[in-house]
């Protein structure tokens, strides 16, 4: 869990970042911005509020932390935050500069901040925040005149809507740091160039992360591979998937063998499901645990997705919670049609 509702913006700097595949310009600020106390608030809340922190990324060491640009500067920044936070933004600005080569991208000011008592997982730490506005809002303004009102309109940036931002967290830097990050406009290809290109970010293999795969791992065994390759009827599906909601449901650990015993329970499905997890992995070069503590914001996410719902035509949208023998499925050889047949005690 992260927090920034007690943070304090200690310094700033900022410059201008164009799109170098439009033959934009970078222009860099002469030194740190001077903040005072009214900007400072506002600033932090156009920084900060949009971050929920539930996902977490680290820079990628594929070609070792040293050749992570953006690593790097704020390796610096965090060293010695009050001599090097103006050099090593204008390293970011220019890294930033060198990928924007995208002609979608759009040129924005670009904020790298220094970011004291934010919360993350029980702890106080500080953290670099990296920020950039590409957006721009028209607004009017109202002044009294005499007797009367004068109407203008300009153009400028809606402190409700960050357009694309990460904050580093000054912890596990032998790993990469914590990051948080948040991209609201960038659609398709202009959208790698935040995550991969410029920061060069991996997904933190925390307990968020293992949930997360192993409930897609769950998920497409059940609803893609298992209909594939045996003969499987709609309501054995939605059994299936009310099994898997019930193990989620009421475990806090997830472990391999526990998951496959009470799920399946046929040996046949369990080695089908330890052979679907191992592609799985292999495909996206990953190794998930047989056994782990498992993330309750990763479950409240995809708790939508585990639900069994069967659709018939247009017509009719079932759910189904559980009870597999309360349900028939039949067909009506005079009409031509498919039925369900369903049994209660009550109305409710």
């Amino acid at each position: 869990m992260m927090t920034c509702d007690d943070a304090v913006l200690e310094r700033l700097v900022l410059h201008r970042v164009g799109n170098k595949a439009n033959n934009e310009s970078l222009h860099l600020s002469k030194a740190p911005y001077v903040l005072n106390s009214d900007i400072s608030g506002v600033l932090l809340k156009y920084f900060t509020t949009p971050f929920k922190g539930s996902q977490y990324y680290v820079f990628s060491d594929e070609r070792g932390f040293n050749n992570n640009k953006v690593y790097t500067a704020v390796k610096k920044i965090f060293e010695n935050p009050s001599e090097d936070l103006y050099s090593a933004s204008c390293d970011i600005a220019k890294h930033l500069f060198d990928v924007s080569l995208h002609p979608n991208i759009k040129a924005g000011e670009l904020y790298v901040t220094y970011l004291q008592n934010c919360y993350l997982d029980g702890d106080i730490v500080d953290a670099v925040g990296i920020f950039k506005s590409e957006t721009r809002q028209t607004y009017i303004k109202i002044y009294p005149d005499q007797d009367d009102f004068s109407i203008q309109s300009d153009e400028g940036i809606d402190i409700n809507k960050l357009d694309k931002g990460c904050i580093v967290f000054n912890k596990e830097e032998q790993d990469g740091y914590v990051v948080s990050i948040v991209d609201t406009i960038s659609r398709g290809n202009e959208a790698v160039y935040w995550v991969d290109e410029f920061l060069n970010l991996m997904q933190r293999q925390d307990s968020y992360f293992k949930t997360d795969n192993m409930l897609n791992v769950c998920r497409n065994f059940v609803t893609e591979y298992l209909p594939q390759e045996y003969e499987m009827t709609r309501m054995d599906q939605a059994d299936l998937l009310n099994r898997n909601q019930e193990f989620f449901k009421e475990n806090k650990n997830f472990d391999t063998d526990s998951y496959s015993d009470k799920v399946f329970g046929d040996d046949e499905f369990k080695q089908q499901f330890i052979k679907f997890k191992q592609q799985y992995e292999d495909e996206n070069g990953m190794q998930l645990t047989d056994n782990f503590v498992m993330s309750d914001e990763a479950l409240k996410r995809a708790s939508r997705y585990l639900r069994s719902v069967i659709k018939l035509d247009k017509n009719f949208t079932i759910y189904i919670h559980g009870k597999r023998e309360m349900v028939e499925t039949g067909e009506d050889e005079e009409k031509g049609l498919r039925y369900y047949k369903f049994y209660f005690n009550k109305e409710s």
